[in-house]
């Protein structure tokens, strides 16, 4: 959600601060702000709306210092103002403080300092923690902040500078991620590494309840009772070219049509043909142990979801083991029973979210061993799960996630059949699925050359304000992947259905305005399918099908018909899915929407 960065080196701060926050943009905000020191002068700016604001704002200011910290901000307490922008400070305006994350006590401590005589010129719980450290300050700034910490509760990553400490920044994280940059520029701290990867590729994750005093020559961790860390520096896989369009209108495109190479990526060197096993490096710490698990759990939230759904299915189907799926958010407030020896895999990009690391430490508490599929090296989920398995699918700039999500479908695959090598699975039914996998970037591709069609078709729909996606076993989660992309990017009202579900109850919606997205590639569900078109097209409800090349039967039943080239059953989804993320791209291309950054969303979701 928020994002923070901050530098301290030998450049003038200000630029740097700037090109910072806007290669955050792509993680949803609704204000931004950064403050600069020059000694023992502080000055700050902040604007609503997006980076441009503060940037025109700033035109011809006068900003010296190579000291400074920045924020884009997603509103939690408060609407979105000026005055509730970061950096937020206290009533003296020494001390001034950026915050990801939530304090979830800061109505009892701000209570507790208006007693105190305390004016508050914010609806934030941010200004709390400029006031405590305020109090707290003795000379030590890191002193100050350690005190802090141990009087607030919730989850935050924060970025503080003082104007009687010139030259030094100091950075805190609970439950929200700061990585320390390091750099022949300076130092740089961000929320993403996506803020400072123009500069260095060389980073340190701190962990939850450190902090760090960072300034121009080093950078000193420790522990919030005082405790000096050491740890060395991470390359990333984070270039400054990622983040570029490359030609393309919008990263949603781009990485709509990144999936062949991202697949590739996700395959690239864990398969082993001639025996039909993958290779999984990052899961034998616990190889061992996994490949006696009867019971795995998949938790995730919003697209890595409905990955999650399919994932489901194709663990039934390549393997033994009794899987099910948990909604992340929801999942801690059960009452969990796990029989032994079982593993809860969290599937997230960003490896942030805050509620699927709520989950699996929850797991945890349960006895259950922990695995991670994630996309970012070094992130939280992936540091604190047993062990894991990377995307490698490179950056995801598009808040609406769509090469991640079928990264994590292969990635399942991989360890599904991985597993099932090692049960009943035989060596042909693995040696096909090898084939069939490698295979599937060219068939990505061949989906990707309809792209002018799909675009037509959604020129043909896109006024209409309400849409059905319908699929059944593999493609009832890509259903409601579909109907998900096309809410998120073209804000039109859509429902994803388990198909033989449309006769309870939205059947009573199909008219001639609402379009139906009917997921039926030529498999054991295809009959089945084939009677749910029927009854939306007695209903005079247009059809948009997704089928397999060649399907001249339903294409003399359909309106319009998108086409998928034939693999195996479990691998559909790799393919039904792109016909329907351009469909949601399309859409909010012809509504003329903010495709990369829609209102309302963020791309990394820190608190719950």
């Amino acid at each position: 959600m928020c994002g923070i960065v901050c530098y301290v080196g030998n450049k003038d701060a200000k630029p740097i601060l700037l090109e910072g926050l806007k290669r955050l943009e792509y993680r949803g905000y609704d204000s931004a702000g950064l403050a600069v020191q020059d000694g023992e002068k502080i000055r700050w700016s902040r604007a609503v709306g997006k980076i441009v604001e503060l940037e025109s704002k700033l035109n011809g200011v006068e900003m010296k210092g190579t000291i400074g910290i920045a924020h884009t901000r997603w509103a939690t307490h408060g609407e979105p103002s000026e005055e509730n922008a970061h950096p937020q400070r206290d009533r003296d305006e020494n001390v001034f403080v950026i915050h990801n994350g939530i304090i979830e006590n800061y109505h009892t401590l701000r209570k507790k300092l208006e007693r105190e005589g305390i004016s508050f010129r914010s609806e934030t719980d941010t200004e709390v923690l400029a006031h405590l450290i305020a109090l707290n300050f003795t000379g030590d700034l890191s002193d100050a902040v350690r005190k802090t910490m141990s009087q607030v509760e919730g989850t935050f990553g924060i970025g503080v500078i003082h104007r009687f400490t010139p030259g030094e920044i100091v950075v805190a994280r609970r439950g929200s991620p700061l990585i320390i940059g390091v750099s022949d520029e300076g130092h740089f701290v961000a929320s993403d590494v996506a803020a400072m990867a123009r500069y260095t590729n060389k980073v340190v994750h701190l962990e939850d309840n450190e902090l760090a005093s960072v300034t121009v020559d080093d950078f000193s961790i420790s522990t919030a009772q005082a405790k000096h860390i050491v740890r060395s520096t991470e390359t990333v896989e984070w270039r400054a070219q990622d983040a570029e369009l490359n030609g393309f209108p919008h990263f949603m495109l781009k990485e709509i049509y990144e999936q062949p190479m991202t697949v590739k990526n996700a395959i690239r060197g864990r398969l082993e043909p001639g025996e039909g096993v993958p290779k999984l490096g990052g899961i034998m710490p616990v190889w061992d142990k996994l490949k006696e698990c009867r019971h795995m759990v998949l938790v995730a939230c919003g697209t890595s979801h409905y990955a999650a759904c399919v994932g489901k299915y194709i663990f039934e189907k390549l393997t033994e083991i009794d899987t099910e799926v948990g909604l992340a958010s929801e999942f801690r407030y059960r009452k969990l029973n796990f029989p032994p020896n079982t593993f809860v895999i969290a599937i997230s990009q960003s490896g942030e979210t805050a509620d699927t690391l709520a989950a699996i430490r929850e797991a945890k508490r349960k006895g259950a061993s922990l695995l991670g599929i994630v996309n970012v090296v070094g992130s939280s989920i992936s540091r604190e799960t047993d062990a894991g398995i990377y995307n490698h699918a490179g950056p995801e700039i598009g808040v609406a996630s769509t090469k991640n999500f079928t990264s994590q479908l292969t990635i399942l695959t991989l360890l599904a059949l991985l597993l099932g090598r090692h049960q009943s699975l035989s060596l042909t039914e693995g040696i096909q699925a090898i084939r069939a996998l490698e295979s599937l970037p060219d068939l990505m591709q061949r989906v990707l050359s309809q792209a002018n069609h799909i675009e037509a078709i959604s020129e043909k729909y896109y006024r209409c304000r309400n849409w059905l996606f319908l699929g059944r076993k593999y493609n009832y989660p890509i259903a409601m992947e579909g109907a998900l992309k096309l809410k998120e990017v073209s804000y039109i009202h859509a429902e994803g259905y388990a198909a033989g579900e449309m006769k309870h109850g939205p059947i009573a919606l199909i008219n001639p305005e609402m379009p139906t997205v009917a997921i039926i590639p030529k498999d054991e569900m295809y009959e089945k399918m084939t009677s749910n078109i029927h009854e939306v097209k007695s209903r005079k409800g247009p059809v948009i099908a997704i089928a397999t090349e060649g399907d001249d039967r339903i294409r003399d039943v359909v309106d319009d018909l998108i086409e998928v080239p034939a693999t195996l059953d479990f691998l559909n989804p790799l393919l039904t899915v792109i016909p329907c993320q351009l469909l949601a791209y399309y859409c909010a291309k012809f509504l003329d929407r903010d495709i990369d950054k829609p209102r309302n969303l963020a791309k990394s979701v820190t608190v719950e």
